[in-house]
């Protein structure tokens, strides 16, 4: 068994839209803090010197969102209402966890201009001679994760529209995840083609599909092209559980079985 790494790091050194601030608290620093803390909270009396070294443990205190590196949106990111259930969507802690484990299929949407709909989609799944099941996790592989840590990545990808939406759902597709900084097309693009059509539909289809339809999206996927084939790997993607989050990170996998090219 073989498991490829599909999640980009959370690096406070990189540039993101919102920052990322990642404090780091020393070993020797862990020590004194300790000391300090159970003299003030327990009255209890211990030095760093009563320490190996005089250290203890370091600590790291991150300041971030929780769309920052690979990470899975779940229906509350969508907006606060749907057509669907209740009327309520559900939070990241709130989703079932056999969603996120499955088969997994990458589609090469990066030739495809703006964003893929789903004519693209079953041409693609042709060309690869694969047809979807319920339960199956699709990779979207729009090539922007050469562009990571870098503005390019965010204004350089293929989203996914209305219809290609749709189209993975109806198979019974659960979750949808890409390389990109969002499954819609960049923020510019669809503005600009807001403006020049006037068309509202054109702006974040692919999220708020999600009000009328149950999915979640993988945003911020890597290492696609190392994958041996576009199928025949499992796809493990359990999001961290943040509750009442309209999102939480993920460590990404995919495992290719002993005998799979």
């Amino acid at each position: 068994m073989r498991i490829i790494d599909l999640s980009t790091s959370i690096d406070a050194s990189k540039w993101e839209p919102e920052t990322v601030v990642h404090e780091v608290t020393s070993p020797a620093d862990g020590a004194t803090h300790m000391a300090e803390e159970m003299a003030a909270n327990f009255g209890l009396e211990i030095s760093p010197a009563d320490l190996r070294d005089g250290e203890l443990l370091s600590i790291d205190t991150l300041t971030l969102t929780t769309h920052t590196g690979t990470h899975i949106d779940a229906p509350s990111h969508y907006g606060t209402r749907t057509t669907y259930g209740n009327g309520v969507p559900r939070n990241i802690d709130e989703m079932p966890l056999d969603w996120f484990y499955g088969p997994g299929v990458v589609l090469d949407i990066s030739e495809a201009e703006h964003v893929a709909d789903a004519a693209y989609l079953e041409r693609e799944l042709k060309r690869i001679d694969y047809t979807l099941s319920p339960g199956d996790i699709v990779l979207l592989n729009t090539g922007a994760s050469v562009y990571a840590g870098s503005m390019l990545y965010f204004t350089n990808f293929v989203g996914l529209d209305a219809s290609g939406t749709n189209f993975l759902l109806d198979q019974g597709v659960r979750v949808i995840g890409t390389d990109a900084f969002s499954l819609d097309a960049p923020f510019g693009d669809m503005i600009t083609r807001f403006h020049d059509s006037g068309d509202r539909d054109v702006l974040f289809p692919a999220h708020f599909v999600g009000r009328d339809r149950e999915y979640c999206q993988i945003e911020r996927l890597s290492n696609l092209d190392d994958l041996p084939e576009p199928f025949g790997f499992t796809v493990a993607c359990f999001p961290v559980k943040i509750a009442g989050a309209g999102a939480g990170w993920s460590r990404a996998v995919a495992i290719v079985e002993d005998g799979a090219a």
